[in-house]
């Protein structure tokens, strides 16, 4: 890293201490979360309404980036 780019604070790609951040974050939410009501929520989820969206976007999702532009 060259020493304008330490003074900033800027990491570009690749950011360490942003990847420090989301993996407290997620090592918190591990620790603290309801997995049965998360898992409540997301079936009542699926059954409601918005479960069709949902189901599309999963689709869309596992299918990875080349079958989203088409979709």
């Amino acid at each position: 890293m060259n020493k304008k780019a330490k003074k900033s604070g800027l990491e570009g790609e690749g950011s360490y201490s942003g990847t420090r951040r989301y993996n407290a974050g997620l090592a918190k939410h591990v620790r603290s979360a309801n997995v049965d009501a998360l898992g409540k929520k997301a079936a009542a989820a699926l059954d409601s309404g918005e479960g069709k969206e949902l189901r599309r976007a999963e689709k869309l999702g596992k299918a990875g980036p080349r079958k989203r532009a088409s979709a």
